[in-house]
C-alpha cells in the first residue's frame, strides 16, 4: 500500500512537471491570429487566383485552406483600414473620406474613441498585439499611433506610402509628402539603400514573434505590407525573375488569367467577364519602345508581389519553428483593387518628378497605371476607388490546420467589417460596451466562423452591405448590387449571381428593387454620418485611381 502511494505521487509529480514545461493554460490554448493585408493589389494577382506571378507561400495557404470568390473592402487605403481595424463602416469610425480632416465627425481623418481597434480589444482579452507595416488611420499629432491604440509593438509607417529603399519625401507637386519610419514611437533614420521596406516589414514581424514567445499569451499579428503600392521599386534579384514574363502583353495575359480562374474554380462557368477597357490600348498596336516601357513596369510590380510572398514565407517558417503553426488562424486580403488612371492625366505629373534611375530603382517614382491594372483586376470591371467589382474586391485566403477544410473555394459575400466579430468570437473575447469611459460603437459585421469552419458557402446576412467614398455609392443585397459613380447619381443595378462582370444594367427592368435598395442606402447613410460629397466643395488635384488631394 505504501509503495502504491509513492508511485502515484511520482506520477502526479511528473504530470505537474510536464504541464509546467508546456505551459498548458486556458490563455495559451487560445488561437493565435495573423491578419495579412497587401496594398493596391488586384483580384487575380496571386498565383492561386490565376496570376503568372510566383506566390508559393500564399499558394500553399490556399491549397491547405479556404478561398472566397466574393470578399469586399472599401476601395481605397485609409477607409479600408478604418473598417478593418474597428469592425465599423469607415464613416462611423471617423475616416469617411481619407486621412484628412474635412471638419465633420465622420470625416475627421483618424479613428474616433468610440471605435475600438483590434489592438485594443485583443489586448483587453489577454493577447499580445503586434503590428508591422502600414497604419494610415491617424498620426502621432492626433494621439493615433498604433502604440496609442492598443498595439504593444509597432514597426512601419503612419501615413499612406513611402519609398522602399529610403525615407526621402515623396514627390507630390509643390508639397512633398513626408515619410517617417517608426518603431514603437521612435523615429528611425536608416541610411539610403541600406534596406528594402517589404523585407523589413517581414523581418520585424519575425522579431516580434520571437520576442512574444517569451510571454505566456496568445498573439494577434497584423502584417500590413505596402507592396505593391507605388512607387514601383524592387530588388534587382526579384526583378530578374520576371524579365520577359510579360512580353505577350495585357491582352493575351488577361485571356490566360481568365482560363486559369475558370480552371481553379474562382470564376464559375455561368459568370460574365468584364468587357475590355476601351481606355487601354491594344498591346499589338504599341510600338517596340512602348512595349519595352510597359513591360518594365509590370516586371517590377510582379517582383514586389513576389517579394511580399517571400516575407509571408519568413513568418510561416518562424511560426513553425515556434511550434505555433497548428494553433494559428491566418487571413490574407488586399485593401482595394489595382489602381487605374494614367500618369499623363495626372496634374501632379508624378511619374516625371523623381526619375533619377530606371523604373524599379530607388531613384525612380512610378506606378502600374491602368494598362496593367486592367490585367491585375481580371475578370472584374474598374479600379481602385470605384464601386464596381474591380475597385473593392479582394482575394481572400483563410488557413487554419485541421480546422479549415483544405482546398475549399466558396462564395462568401463577406466584408472587412466581418473580420473583427470573427476574430473576437474565435478568441472568446467579449467586445467591450465601454472602453476608457467611452461607450463603444457596436459591431455591425457578421462572424465568418460558420463559413470558415462549418463549410457554409456564404454569410447569412439579414441586412445589406453598404459603401460610400468620395460620392461613389453601392449596396449589395443577396444577388443584387446597386451602384452609382460620382458625379452621376444614376443608380445601376446588376445581378451578381450571373453578372459579376457588370455587363448588363437591369435597373429599368427592376424598378422596385432599385427603389427598395435606394431607400435602404439613404437610411444607412443618415445613420452612419455620410454627407453628400458635393457639399464639401473641395478644391482638389486628382491622383491616379481617383484619390483627391486637398490643395
Amino acid at each position: 500500500m505504501k509503495k502504491t502511494f509513492i508511485t502515484l505521487n511520482l506520477l502526479l509529480s511528473a504530470v505537474v512537471i510536464v504541464s509546467a514545461q508546456n505551459k498548458i493554460t486556458p490563455e495559451t490554448s487560445k488561437p493565435n491570429i495573423i491578419l495579412i493585408m497587401v496594398d493596391d493589389m488586384g483580384y487575380s494577382d496571386l498565383g492561386n487566383y490565376g496570376s503568372e506571378i510566383k506566390t508559393p507561400n500564399l499558394d500553399k495557404l490556399a491549397k491547405e485552406g479556404l478561398r472566397l470568390r466574393e470578399f469586399y473592402n472599401n476601395s481605397i487605403c485609409a477607409p479600408t483600414r478604418a473598417s478593418l481595424l474597428t469592425g465599423q463602416y469607415q464613416h462611423k469610425a471617423g475616416v469617411g473620406f481619407f486621412d484628412v480632416n474635412l471638419g465633420l465627425p465622420a470625416y475627421q481623418g483618424y479613428l474616433n474613441k468610440e471605435s475600438l481597434t483590434l489592438g485594443e480589444v485583443f489586448r483587453s482579452g489577454g493577447y499580445s498585439t503586434l503590428l508591422s507595416g502600414k497604419w494610415h488611420v491617424g498620426s502621432e499629432d492626433q494621439a493615433q499611433s498604433p502604440n496609442q491604440r492598443g498595439f504593444d509593438k509597432f514597426y512601419g509607417i503612419l501615413k499612406g506610402a513611402s519609398n522602399y529603399f529610403d525615407t526621402k519625401p515623396l514627390p507630390f507637386g509643390k508639397t512633398p509628402y513626408p515619410v517617417k519610419l517608426i518603431k514603437n514611437n521612435i523615429e528611425l533614420h536608416p541610411k539610403d539603400d541600406s534596406y528594402y521596406f517589404t523585407d523589413e516589414i517581414g523581418n520585424n514581424a519575425v522579431t516580434f514573434l520571437e520576442e512574444q514567445n517569451k510571454e505566456n499569451k496568445p498573439f494577434f499579428l497584423y502584417l500590413a505590407f505596402t507592396a505593391p503600392h507605388w512607387p514601383l521599386q524592387a530588388k534587382p534579384v526579384d526583378i530578374a525573375k520576371y524579365r520577359g514574363k510579360f512580353d505577350e502583353g495585357w491582352d493575351i495575359l488577361r485571356e490566360k488569367r481568365i482560363e486559369k480562374l475558370k480552371e481553379n474554380g474562382i470564376l464559375q462557368g455561368n459568370q460574365t467577364i468584364a468587357p475590355r477597357d476601351p481606355e487601354v490600348p491594344e498591346w499589338s498596336k504599341l510600338t517596340y519602345d512602348e512595349k519595352q516601357f510597359w513591360k518594365a513596369k509590370m516586371e517590377v510590380y510582379a517582383a514586389m508581389v513576389d517579394n511580399m510572398d517571400q516575407n509571408v514565407g519568413k513568418v510561416l517558417d518562424e511560426l513553425k519553428a515556434l511550434k505555433k503553426d497548428k494553433n494559428t488562424l491566418i487571413i490574407f486580403i488586399s485593401d482595394n483593387g489595382a489602381q487605374g488612371g494614367f500618369n499623363s492625366y495626372n496634374p501632379l505629373n508624378r511619374g516625371l518628378v523623381r526619375n533619377t534611375g530606371p523604373v524599379g530603382t530607388s531613384g525612380s517614382f512610378d506606378y502600374q497605371e491602368q494598362n496593367w491594372a486592367y490585367l491585375s483586376n481580371t475578370p472584374l470591371q474598374q479600379y481602385k476607388n470605384n464601386m464596381h467589382e474591380g475597385g473593392f474586391s479582394s482575394p481572400f485566403i483563410a488557413w487554419y490546420p485541421s480546422q479549415i477544410k483544405a482546398g475549399r473555394i466558396d462564395k462568401g459575400t463577406a466584408h472587412i467589417i466581418d473580420l473583427a466579430p470573427t476574430f473576437y468570437e474565435l478568441a472568446g473575447i467579449e467586445y467591450p460596451k465601454e472602453y476608457n469611459g467611452v461607450a463603444s460603437n457596436p459591431l455591425v459585421g457578421k462572424s465568418l466562423l460558420p463559413v470558415l469552419f462549418n463549410n457554409v458557402s456564404q454569410v447569412d446576412r439579414s441586412a445589406p452591405l453598404f459603401w460610400e467614398r468620395a460620392g461613389n455609392r453601392a449596396v449589395r443585397d443577396g444577388k443584387w448590387k446597386l451602384v452609382s459613380i460620382y458625379p452621376s447619381y444614376e443608380w445601376l443595378l446588376y445581378n451578381l449571381d450571373t453578372d459579376r462582370g457588370e455587363t448588363s444594367n437591369v435597373a429599368q427592368q427592376n424598378p422596385a428593387v432599385v427603389n427598395q435598395l435606394s431607400e435602404k442606402y439613404f437610411d444607412w447613410a443618415t445613420k452612419t454620418g455620410v454627407v453628400e460629397y458635393s457639399k464639401f466643395k473641395l478644391k482638389t488635384e486628382v491622383m491616379p485611381g481617383g484619390n483627391p488631394l486637398k490643395k
